[in-house]
């Protein structure tokens, strides 16, 4: 096994010291990055799906379950299979707590391609609560290209989607895939995809962070079990 090099703490502090500069380089460059996606533009949804989940069927708008914002894991788990894909489990299994989501008016939810009377048992099984729907029957996984078209057979892929809900329009905002999903999981990392962000008032572009007519910032963080819907 090749092992990092053995050296005195004034040695090792200089390096980190070195590539701690790198890291300040490379968080900033990550919120710029997410300001030029908080900058995307956004397509309506005109296309009425229908989801089957723990309370019968459902539409896209139900999703939100009353909030703004939704974020949608689309877990990889096809019709024919008899349990869900690995990867997708390992994901959802580092999952936090929602209610810090839910605070910034954010829905988190898994959907699949499988019937729910599939994944409902798998589902016990992992030990999960996170909001889960199947889509089956619908074009939803098509038209937000996790279910592919290869030599004529449907093939599955991870990905996340966001979508914002102004009144009564639902409007998609932005995807994900794959290698795309690294490092995903956390509150944070998530809100970091939405139109909304975070909505800390650093944040461009500017007007958002009191868009949910809240207060935003980490000074706000509550225990999870002392959030108010």
């Amino acid at each position: 096994m090749s092992l990092p090099e053995i050296v005195l703490r004034e040695q090792w502090r200089a390096v980190r010291e070195e590539l701690l500069v790198k890291e300040k380089a490379a968080t900033r460059a990550r919120d710029a990055l997410n300001a030029e996606r908080r900058r995307l533009p956004m397509v309506e949804v005109v296309k009425e799906y229908v989801f089957e989940g723990g309370d019968g069927k459902a539409t896209l708008p139900d999703l939100f379950d009353g909030r703004p914002q939704l974020v949608v894991h689309h877990f990889m788990f096809a019709p024919e299979w008899d349990a869900g894909c690995r990867s997708c489990s390992g994901f959802l299994d580092q999952i936090g707590h929602l209610a810090h989501l839910k605070a910034r008016g954010t829905t988190f939810a898994a959907v699949s391609r499988a019937p729910y009377t599939k994944i409902l048992p798998f589902k016990a099984r992992m030990g999960w609560t996170v909001p889960w729907y199947s889509s089956y029957g619908s074009d939803f996984n098509r038209d937000f290209e996790v279910t592919l078209e290869r030599a004529g057979e449907p093939v599955e892929r991870p990905g996340v989607s966001c979508f914002l809900r102004d009144g009564e329009r639902v409007f998609h905002t932005y995807s994900t895939y794959e290698r795309g999903l690294d490092g995903l999981g956390s509150t944070t990392s998530f809100l970091d995809l939405t139109a909304l962000g975070r909505q800390e008032e650093w944040e461009e572009p500017t007007g958002r962070a009191s868009s949910l007519g809240a207060p935003a910032g980490s000074e706000h963080v509550r225990y999870h079990d002392e959030y108010e819907e």
